[in-house]
């Protein structure tokens, strides 16, 4: 084992920025060398089962042959090309295939390089379709409490305003319009009054509301809300009742982390605009899209600006395009469903959990497992509660009261056993505290 260390992390330490963390108390960082399969390896010999697949990116795991492949011959062609005035195969091959397999009136792609550039944009083209049409007062936004969009200003300001990481900018962002956050569970009967309070704001608020923003199904890092279909689709009626847009953000749960290839499909409704990001590439390289109707794109281009007025300098990378291309087929030619089917069946170890007193609740969805703690519990301590898991052996990021797994798809039935058990030997262990 070699146990030397070559990475630098006192200088890590006092200089280096890692999300989400204090530069005079950060908590510990772990020096990573290298990483295989559903395998972190650390410079100290350890070796982790990854529980997290890279924030949710990494579906195929690390190091696939095919995605290598597709990054080594793109290389020797060009890394890179400005987007403006030029295309290339590998973005054109690219729109081709989300043009297919997203809802069929999503015609349109705007590539941009993170899951928050893609909901700014999304942002825009609805702003910019109302003035486009001569609407002048439809500049606010709707979206449901719990909510999370990304860490840029437009995306920040639809996420909770409360109980987010954002919610010391209040002030500073722009005001939108929140309602509850859907409260009938995946699973559960619907509870009809949800739609009739859902009513009451569009028809107090539409006149303003340029579009709903909405995670399909899952309130990702918001809370893990895993709501019902009915909540959705009854959003989808009141938008076309009252004139406002859907902005669908699928940066989280596009390409089958539900158990269907996109959440809305659990609803069987389309958005105006769908944003993707994380998984698309596989989580090899930084890339996401935005994708909207034939309606919203011409209604933008025959306004007074003519033309989206956005343009990331890496929009359409090549790079990243041929490495998702090659993502995108490399998860259609397997039997993805019956994967995603049998993490499923693994996860449901979790529910061991709910006879720990410390649980509040246990739910799983796809190949999504959460265990949340109760108030008396209290947030995790998340420098604790990493040292164990990595002593154990796994990675586990988890957040507020939320311990939560999103394995790479490739993760066998041994893998995921160990995780859930070391979830649960740490909560009976008391490691988050």
């Amino acid at each position: 084992m070699n146990t030397k260390q070559t990475i630098d992390l006192d200088f890590d330490r006092q200089h280096i920025w890692h999300p989400y963390t204090s530069m005079t108390q950060p908590i510990p960082v772990y020096p990573v060398t290298h990483a295989s399969h559903n395998l972190i390896h650390l410079e100290t010999g350890e070796q982790l089962i990854d529980g997290m697949a890279s924030w949710w990116s990494a579906i195929h795991g690390y190091g696939h042959p095919v995605l290598k492949n597709a990054v080594i011959e793109q290389v020797d062609k060009m890394s890179h090309v400005m987007f403006g005035g030029i295309t290339h195969q590998p973005a054109v091959e690219l729109c081709k295939k989300l043009v297919a397999i997203t809802p069929s009136k999503l015609q349109k792609v705007f590539l941009a390089d993170s899951g928050s550039v893609s909901v700014e944009v999304a942002i825009k083209m609805a702003l910019q379709y109302w003035l486009s049409q001569g609407v002048t007062s439809k500049q606010k936004l709707m979206t449901p409490l719990k909510g999370y969009h990304g860490d840029t200003f437009a995306a920040m300001s639809v996420c909770d305003p409360i109980n987010s990481m954002h919610s010391l900018y209040q002030g500073f962002l722009p005001e939108h319009v929140f309602v509850p956050a859907p409260k009938t569970q995946f699973g559960q009967q619907f509870d009809k009054l949800e739609a009739h309070h859902l009513a009451q704001y569009f028809e107090e608020h539409h006149q303003h509301v340029a579009a709903f923003i909405i995670e399909p199904i899952v309130q990702n890092a918001g809370g893990m809300n895993f709501y019902h279909p009915e909540y959705l689709r009854t959003v989808r009626e009141l938008c076309d009742r009252y004139g406002v847009l859907l902005i669908c953000d699928e940066i989280a749960t596009g390409f089958g982390r539900t158990g269907k290839l996109f959440a809305v499909e659990h609803a069987d409704i389309e958005p105006d605009i769908l944003c993707i990001g994380k998984a698309l590439t596989g989580g090899m390289m930084t890339l996401s899209a935005t994708l909207t109707t034939d309606k919203i794109a011409i209604g933008i281009s025959e306004g007074e600006a003519g033309v989206l007025m956005h343009g990331p300098t890496f929009m359409g990378n090549p790079l990243a395009c041929a490495v998702a291309c090659a993502s995108i087929d490399l998860l259609l030619e397997q039997d993805w469903q019956q994967r995603i089917s049998q993490i499923y069946i693994q996860l449901q170890q979790l529910n061991e959990c709910s006879e720990l007193d410390a649980v509040a609740n246990v739910r799983t969805l796809g190949a999504i497992g959460v265990v949340e703690l109760n108030d008396a519990a209290g947030n995790v301590d998340v420098a604790k509660i990493q040292a164990y898991f990595v002593e154990q052996g796994v990675w586990i990021r988890p957040f507020g009261k939320l311990i939560y797994l999103m394995p790479p798809y490739i993760s066998d039935d041994t893998s995921i056993k160990k995780l859930c058990d070391t979830i649960y030997n740490a909560i009976k262990g008391k490691y988050y505290a």
